[in-house]
């Protein structure tokens, strides 16, 4: 049967019946087409409807999966001295960023973006060129089966309140209108501003919200919530009914908070508090306010239907092999996923210099679909991005481009910065920019300065002293002399320095917090040193303690002192450390006047008893096993202790009880210690030497073992079992323990065992070569008893 795939009008249909359509003819099976889809295989769209060549599935292509729940395994990582090698050479380090995610709706915008409107030639996963806004914005519907399209969360809410009587002085119309909003909104951030009405008949409240509380309860910010807002405020305020609450938009994230609080900003200047009664007197404080106070409570989602990389360059790179090598990469990194990319360069790009376009370095911008035709998703994880580095360096290579992946670690690199820790001051050339906080705009100058630093995880310090080792490895090869400067600007960067870098820097941007820094250092140092007087006879360990908090403590001091301070911190310092010098000499002074001084007789006891009990401990350990004199030590252990406890309650009265819990208890732990002794515990065994009661029950545990392999062997050969004289009463009676004497019961009385008597002539059942050992089991078993009437 013939199969027309113009009379599909989706992209998906005509795919979807054309593969069944080889189903049916047998061309492929089903397991394998699937098996081999999901591992390797891209699915190119069947364009028949349009007039281009219709193309099935790529069987000669192979691709490396990038996601781990695919199972496939990942490249090994270039070796570390190759990529140090290649970075001393001059090789450029490989840079793959993921600049955003968007959803379906977004995708329009982000193709327009890229292609600068169209004027820029965007090229798809097929090699197609695509040029002009009509054939850009089709590609919106070959991806749409792929969009989920979820919407995102509502994360922020404007509202309005209006009250029908005025309330008074202007401190009276800001507490009964947070009174008022947080009746209404039950807890939750927000920042309002209160206005008397024209009329002067009450006023009324604008703010802004978050729309999630606490305890997870998200508003909608529309017509239903403010229903629901507006019974909770009547039943609230039960008589007052002249409140009217309505809310009047919404949005997601913080950029959306933070611009409609500088917007009520705007128009109420200093008439905006937050819910703590905080004024919000500018355009910093309220993103200051979004950011750093909302950010957390937002619980922000945004669909992730599609992704934005950018894959970027030296300015000085060739950038048709740059594009070559970036199309090589997206090919095989994002094999089954349906993309567009473009390339930008200072010459081609139509954007003006001042607008952010023309960047003085050439880059690929790409917009992949998050979900391929499969059903897998791109995983987006710290080790993906590094696998994405190393393929784009490797194809870079191919392309005649120097080009290595790198880690943050290799070089004591900097974080980096987020979009919205800054904002853009100047596009001309590279853009620079300005901190949003203190704290992002101290990241994002470090950024830009390339200052080392050192990753605070065990981890991390180990891969950045490897790192190290490598550096200093390359330094001693000949090929590399005539990069040397580089190479030791690369050691010097990763060295373990005491102070951690920035932190100069840090407490000279902030002159204040340096100098309460300061007087807190010293008033320790001070603690320290009348610490000191008290402490009149120190040992040297003591004394080497002490001194290091001192030296510790005066680093700090030292740190965190303005140039203002060094004379006085001089003068401190000196004092400090001759203190100390002092203690030293009356520390050693005592040592020596010690060692002259004859060791009395209980000292040189106590002495002798430590090395004894540490030397007989290691010879138990040497000749035993730790674990032998380990199990040893605690079952003897827990034998006098209880014996202990019941010494202690010799002598009192109404002890009844708790004696005879500790009996029991010692009953137990003698039973614990039996079993480690007929085990073999040699240790157990010589201890039951010196004590009755351990070898006795040692005693007993090993006749009750004897008893049970002997009944074992009785039983599994029951139906052949020679007959045993029988065992005399007064043989097989239990040696008693000491402790539960008198307290045997009834049952214990009556178990003395007996044997049947001999059932006549052995031979008859058993064969010749069976009989013998018999015989001998037997005589083995009268010596063993023998040996114990003996005992």
């Amino acid at each position: 049967m013939e199969i027309f795939l113009g009379a599909f009008t989706a992209e998906w249909e005509q795919r979807k019946a054309a593969f069944l359509h080889d189903l049916s003819l047998g061309r492929r099976p089903f397991e394998d087409d699937d098996e081999r889809r999901r591992r390797s295989g891209s699915v190119a769209a069947a364009q028949g409807a349009r007039g281009l060549k219709v193309r099935g599935f790529l069987l000669g292509h192979t691709y490396s999966n990038f996601s781990c729940r695919s199972g496939a395994r990942r490249p090994a990582d270039r070796p570390m001295r190759a990529r140090f090698a290649g970075l001393a050479a001059g090789s450029q380090p490989a840079v793959v960023k993921m600049a955003s995610f968007g959803g379906g709706a977004r995708l329009g915008a982000m193709i327009n973006y890229v292609s600068r409107n169209g004027e820029v030639v965007v090229e798809n996963e097929r090699g197609d060129q695509l040029r002009g806004r009509d054939q850009l914005s089709a590609v919106g519907g070959e991806w749409d089966h792929l969009m989920k399209n979820r919407a995102e969360s509502r994360d922020i809410g404007l509202f309005k309140i209006s009250i029908g009587h005025a309330a008074g002085a202007d401190g009276e119309f800001f507490e009964r209108g947070r009174e008022i909003v947080s009746y209404a909104l039950g807890g939750r951030a927000f920042a309002f501003a209160v206005a008397e009405q024209t009329d002067a008949t009450g006023f009324e409240i604008q703010g802004v919200a978050v729309l999630r509380d606490r305890h997870g309860e998200r508003l909608t910010g529309d017509d239903k919530a403010t229903t629901i807002v507006q019974k909770r405020l009547e039943a609230a305020r039960s008589g007052e009914r002249d409140i009217r609450f309505q809310f009047t938009g919404y949005g997601n994230g913080t950029d959306y908070g933070a611009s409609r609080v500088r917007r009520l900003v705007e128009n109420y200047p200093g008439r905006v508090q937050d819910e703590q009664g905080r004024p919000v007197m500018d355009a910093r404080r309220a993103g200051e306010l979004v950011q750093q106070e909302w950010r957390d409570q937002l619980h922000s989602r945004k669909p992730r239907d599609v992704m934005h990389l950018i894959i970027s360059a030296r300015a000085s790179t060739d950038t048709v092999a740059f594009q070559d090598a970036a199309r090589d990469f997206l090919g095989s990194q994002f094999g089954g996923h349906r993309y567009v990319f473009s390339l930008h360069d200072a010459s081609s790009d139509p954007k003006a210099e001042a607008a952010g376009g023309k960047r003085p370095h050439v880059h690929v911008h790409a917009i992949v679909a998050m979900r391929s035709d499969a059903g897998d998703r791109i995983e987006t994880t710290i080790p993906a991005f590094r696998q994405w580095r190393l393929v784009m360096a490797e194809k870079a290579r191919a392309h005649g481009i120097d080009m290595e992946m790198t880690d943050r670690r290799d070089r004591a690199s900097p974080p980096s910065y987020t979009k919205n820790q800054v904002r853009p001051l100047n596009t001309v050339g590279r853009t620079v920019y300005e901190g949003t906080t203190q704290a992002a705009d101290f990241r994002y100058r470090s950024k830009r300065a390339d200052v080392p630093f050192r990753a605070s995880t065990a981890r991390s310090q180990i891969y950045m002293q490897a790192a190290r080792e490598e550096w200093s490895n390359i330094l001693n090869y000949g090929a590399f002399h005539a990069h040397s400067d580089f190479v030791n600007a690369q050691i010097t960067r990763l060295e373990d320095r005491r102070r951690p870098i920035g932190v100069s820097s840090r407490s000279d941007r902030d002159a204040t917090n340096s100098a309460s820094q300061f007087r807190i250092q010293v008033v320790k140092l001070s603690e320290l040193v009348s610490e000191g007087e008290d402490m009149h006879h120190m040992t040297r360990s003591e004394f080497v303690t002490y001194e290091k908090r001192v030296e510790t403590s005066l680093f700090q001091a030292e740190r965190a002192m303005s140039s203002d301070n060094r004379k006085d911190f001089e003068e401190i310092a000196a004092a400090a450390r001759e203190h100390v010098a002092a203690r030293r000499e009356l520390m050693e002074f005592t040592e020596e006047q010690t060692s002259k001084r004859p060791a009395s007789r209980e000292s040189l006891s106590r002495t002798a008893d430590r090395e004894d009990e540490q030397r007989r401990w290691s010879d138990a350990v040497e000749r035993h096993g730790l674990d032998a004199a380990a199990a040893a030590n605690k079952a003897l252990v827990d034998i006098e202790r209880v014996r202990g406890a019941i010494e202690q309650l010799q002598g009192r009265e109404q002890i009844d009880d708790g004696a005879r819990t500790l009996k029991e208890e010692l009953r137990l732990q003698l039973s614990k210690a039996a079993e480690l002794g007929a085990s073999g515990n040699a240790l157990i065994r010589d201890a039951a030497e010196r004590d009755v009661e351990l070898k006795t029950a040692i005693l007993n545990a090993e006749r009750e073992r004897r008893f049970a392999e002997r009944d074992k062997r009785e039983g599994s050969g029951a139906a052949d079992a020679v007959a045993r004289p029988g065992r005399d009463a007064a043989n097989d009676k239990v040696v008693q323990d000491p402790a539960t004497v008198g307290r045997t019961s009834s049952s214990q009385k009556g178990s003395v065992r007996t044997d049947a008597e001999p059932s006549g002539d052995t031979t008859k059942d058993d064969p010749a070569k069976q009989h013998v050992p018999r015989l001998e089991e037997v005589q083995r078993q009268a010596d063993h008893d023998r040996d114990d009437r003996e005992r």
